[in-house]
């Protein structure tokens, strides 16, 4: 077995450490919310610096956060744009990108070409707010999900991933008998799970976060996704309606409410990632095989 030099060790260790500072500063933040979210409020407003432990172990936060109901009708709404938006997501993308990968499909290379396009070049807010509102969307849910059914990118890294499987399996299912979409149901979507699965979490986290264009359709308060609920308490200190107390009272548990109001955001994203995430490398490999 060939010995490892002094400078490889050396490399080694450096990497080592660079990596697990990277890790250190990636991984803090969220532990400061977690950390602030369980402390008392007055101690934190006081405090300067780092944070590694509770200041006052204190759940007046979540309290407060898990029993309003401006939280749980963002949850819904989240969870039905969520739910509804990476199904349509999947599902047409799915479809796009086998007809896109087929070289016998006439123009292919055309279509692709138009669609690479819109990537660089849109028409910008105001035509797409007069398209939603000629359509009659807004103020409706469907207004954050039907204009963003499909995405460029997720659309080029599936097409790819199809293009990659061998056309030999395509041509035996078809002497078998198979149609198009016995070929894409039974060969292509198997073989192509590690990929679906990625968009799928692409997607997910997508709109998830996403809370400008809602902020922009949506004037009903009961249509508010969370990360726009979130949002107004983050940005706009708008805690009056979970807090209740005297002034100095509201300020100071305020704090602890924007964090557990965070950690409960984030907390259903950061569960449901381990689970794919074993797809997740492989599946942007192999998106990434083929131009």
């Amino acid at each position: 077995m060939k010995s490892t030099s002094l400078s490889d060790k050396l490399f080694g260790v450096f990497v080592a450490l660079l990596l697990s500072l990277l890790v250190v500063c990636t991984l803090y933040p969220l532990i400061y919310v977690a950390i602030a979210s369980v402390s008392d409020g007055g101690r934190l407003m006081a405090h300067q610096g780092l944070l590694w432990k509770p200041l006052g172990f204190n759940l007046s936060g979540y309290e407060r956060v898990l029993g309003n109901k401006s939280i749980y009708t963002g949850y819904m709404n989240t969870l039905i744009i969520v739910i509804t938006g990476v199904v349509l997501n999947v599902a047409m993308t799915t479809a796009a990108a086998f007809v896109l990968s087929r070289k016998q499909v006439m123009w292919n290379s055309f279509f692709m070409f138009f669609i690479v396009f819109t990537m660089f070049f849109s028409g910008g807010l105001i035509p797409l707010y007069l398209i939603v509102k000629g359509a009659g969307l807004t103020n409706t849910l469907a207004s954050v999900i039907l204009p963003f059914a499909m995405n460029t990118f997720h659309l080029i890294i599936m097409r790819t991933s199809f293009q990659a499987i061998p056309e030999t399996l395509e041509e035996s299912a078809k002497i078998d008998g198979a149609h198009h979409l016995t070929i894409l149901l039974r060969i292509v979507i198997p073989l192509s799970m590690p990929v679906i699965a990625v968009v799928i979490l692409y997607a997910a986290v997508d709109r998830w976060n996403a809370w400008f264009y809602a902020s922009v359709f949506l004037k009903d308060r009961s249509l508010y996704p969370l990360q726009l609920i979130l949002r107004e308490l983050l940005i706009s200190d708008s805690t009056d309606t979970i807090s209740t107390g005297a002034v100095n009272e509201l300020h100071q548990i305020g704090e602890t409410i924007k964090y557990a109001s965070i950690m409960v955001a984030t907390l259903p994203i950061l569960f449901i990632y381990p689970f794919l995430q074993k797809h997740f490398v492989k599946g942007v490999m192999i998106g990434a095989l083929k131009g």
